[in-house]
């Protein structure tokens, strides 16, 4: 008992020693910035003693530590309800009128500080006081620990105690392919996993299993198959239904919460989460109980949305965590602004436009979302939760824009690579054992866009092949030329110099969408699905045009005759049932591409007319029909091939030799895991009792 009372007020005495030493720090810190900071203040008008002006930044850096550790967890918990984006700007402000009281309750009332410098004050204070925090609880593996607990959900407190069988957590590091992640091994951005996997000569813990993704290669798609076991009727990542006259968009709330709904409704249940799960920064829940920065629950004003938006509080309740994502974001935007230029001053190509909010927009993936996703998740560990499934969508957001590979994505690979690190490290605090799953949704395929090769649009090409007027833009081009051209020739028409316009053909306008290097037409006015036989007598022109034009690779349209074909140059027309045997336009596109064109074409909203581009083997790229150098969405290169990295005590994925294909089959494996955790031995391994003593 005498030992137990000893260490408890050594614990006591080592508290009491680091919040002394975090004061002197914040107080020397406050001094330093008095004495260069102009408007910033800490002596009367009269001027005061040294002695004075010590007592004077002592009593107001431990005002400032109090009113932080008090007031600002209600505040953020006021604020949960302003965007993410907002309040990360608010952080500042708020801190700054948090020393700003913190100086007027002052009892010598001497210090003073201009509205704009407190700003600058308390950030620069709660950094210096979180770092030296940090450094201090580091040395010591209780006050790390604790400082690690503070991250758990204080509403499972007075839940019984977790199970001793373990848990898993499943990170999702969005848009990052198999050849990616090897290539980022064989450089050293990834040590953690380079280390897991004994690729430095360590004793390897995990295998890494490439698998295959859908036709409609993006994180809707694969992640509603993951996550709810059905991503039946996801043709692409946005398309048009004719019996709701609406687009869907998989990252629009509406439309993902209609998709999670159906997918539960032809499951029959309700995810792979549905067990104590939580869901933290994805599309849809997976049935999880726990769910932050969940898309699917973001169109509701009340209820479970509530709980997304308070996954927030987390991270933003401490406010040394606030200042420092926000700090990080302004470098982020700084540091997205310098490579845009430095990728212009070079003429790179190829390249994309970069300016308006997109430097915000990356910001926030890059940061924000994953430094609030990160923390979500330690305390989900910490809190003993079965099942965690996270998505870090960093990566996937810079490669858009700056290409899949290259020094901009690698800066994110080495971020996102220390995040798995701190994972690791808070599932050694846990109360259970974890087993970490790491797996990407999809890979990124390089290539210029459709329009700066060809200088049109699939838009305008779509128009031209049914007859309607193109923008100037587009008809002054050599590829417009070429479509005005093979036009007449499908309609027998005489070509005429200096014509502008061909006369409209009947009918609504089609809707044209894009999803990545994936293209969708669909006619508004025809309710169902329309066959090749119906767009021929309606454009005669428009398949011709679409299936001859270099940037295409082939089209998918519906047949009366064979069901469905694949359409492709020099009049290629493939009944599906033929395509084992003579893949044709299919050829480049590799094994599985029939099968999932096939599969495509049983969807019920699978548009009339299914354009997927050009695909070159030789060096992977595509042409994305939006405006992205790194795209998916579609077939072609290493956009299809994303991987999955599982701990060896796992049973393997498939049995070798096999292809893991298809989102829906990565949510059986993984579906199986969990059973596999729950039969487990539920005997609590002798370190990890001890750690969790």
């Amino acid at each position: 008992m005498r030992g137990v009372g000893d260490r408890r007020w050594r614990k006591v005495a080592s508290q009491i020693g680091r919040s002394v030493t975090v004061w002197a720090v914040s107080t020397l810190t406050m001094l330093v910035l008095a004495g260069i900071l102009p408007d910033f203040r800490l002596r009367s008008a009269d001027g005061s003693s040294a002695t004075d002006i010590a007592v004077t930044a002592a009593l107001g850096a431990g005002a400032f530590g109090l009113l932080s550790a008090l007031v600002w967890p209600l505040l953020v918990r006021l604020l949960l309800l302003v965007p993410a984006l907002v309040l990360g700007l608010l952080v500042f402000f708020l801190n700054g009128a948090l020393l700003w009281v913190a100086l007027r309750v002052n009892p010598v009332e001497r210090g003073s500080a201009a509205p704009e410098t407190a700003v600058v004050v308390a950030a620069v204070m709660s950094a210096v006081a979180s770092a030296t925090g940090g450094a201090l609880a580091v040395r010591d593996d209780e006050a790390y620990r604790r400082r690690l607990y503070r991250l758990a959900d204080r509403r499972r407190r007075s839940d019984p105690p977790c199970p001793s069988t373990p848990g898993t957590v499943f990170v999702q590091l969005d848009g990052v392919g198999h050849d990616v992640l090897l290539a980022a091994l064989d450089k050293g951005l990834m040590p953690t996993v380079a280390r897991w996997l004994g690729t430095g000569g360590d004793r390897p813990t995990h295998r890494l299993t490439p698998w295959r993704t859908d036709w409609s290669s993006q994180t809707g798609a694969s992640q509603l198959g993951i996550l709810h076991g059905s991503n039946f009727d996801v043709p692409a990542f946005r398309w048009y239904e004719k019996a709701r006259h609406e687009v869907m968009v998989c990252n629009r709330p509406t439309s993902a919460a209609e998709l999670q709904a159906r997918a539960i409704e032809r499951t029959g249940h309700a995810g792979l989460l549905a067990k104590d799960g939580a869901s933290r920064g994805n599309l849809f829940g997976g049935g999880a109980r726990e769910q932050a920065l969940v898309l699917s629950i973001a169109a509701r004003r009340r209820g479970p949305a509530a709980r997304s938006r308070a996954g927030y509080f987390a991270y933003f309740s401490d406010p040394a965590n606030a200042v420092r994502t926000a700090l990080s974001f302004v470098a982020e935007v700084g540091r997205e602004i310098g490579q845009s230029v430095r990728a212009r001053m070079r003429a790179q190509r190829p390249r994309v436009s970069r300016g308006g909010l997109y430097p915000l927009v990356r910001a926030f993936a890059t940061v924000v979302e994953r430094d609030v996703v990160t923390a979500a998740v330690t305390g989900d560990l910490l809190a003993g939760r079965s099942a965690v499934y996270a998505d870090l969508v960093a990566y996937d957001e810079v490669a858009h824009h700056s290409g899949p590979t290259g020094r901009d994505t690698e800066q994110v690979l080495r971020r996102l690579d220390r995040a798995l690190a701190l994972i690791e490290n808070v599932a050694e605090h846990a109360p259970r054992p974890y087993r970490i799953v790491v797996l990407s949704d999809h890979g990124q395929s390089p290539g210029e866009t459709f329009r700066s090769r060809y200088g049109l649009t699939l838009g305008d090409l779509v128009r031209a092949g049914c007859g309607l007027p193109v923008p100037r833009r587009a008809r002054r081009t050599h590829s417009g030329a070429e479509a005005r051209a093979s036009v007449r020739a499908a309609l027998r028409r005489p070509v005429e110099e200096g014509a502008q316009h061909f006369r409209p053909s009947r009918g609504s306008e089609p809707v044209v969408l894009a999803s990545g290097n994936l293209g969708l037409v669909s006619f508004p006015d025809v309710p169902h699905r329309m066959t090749k036989e119906e767009i021929d007598a309606r454009h005669p022109a428009l398949l011709p045009t679409l299936a001859n034009h270099p940037g295409i690779g082939f089209l998918l349209v519906r047949s009366e005759r064979h069901g469905g074909v694949v359409l492709g140059a020099y009049g290629a027309e493939i009944p599906l049932d033929d395509l084992d045997d003579n893949p044709g336009p299919l050829a480049p596109f590799g094994p599985g591409a029939a099968d999932v064109v096939r599969r495509t074409h049983t969807f019920p909203h699978t548009a009339d007319v299914m354009v997927n581009s050009f695909y070159d083997p030789a060096d992977g790229e595509v042409l994305a029909f939006e405006e992205q150098i790194g795209s998916h969405g579609g077939l072609g290169g290493a956009q299809s091939r994303p991987f999955l990295l599982s701990p060896l005590v796992l049973s393997a994925p498939v049995p070798e030799g096999t292809e893991l294909a298809g989102a829906e089959q990565v949510h059986h494996v993984l579906r199986r895991w969990l059973t596999e955790a729950d039969e487990s031995d539920t005997r609590p391994l002798p370190d990890h009792r001890e750690r969790a003593a």
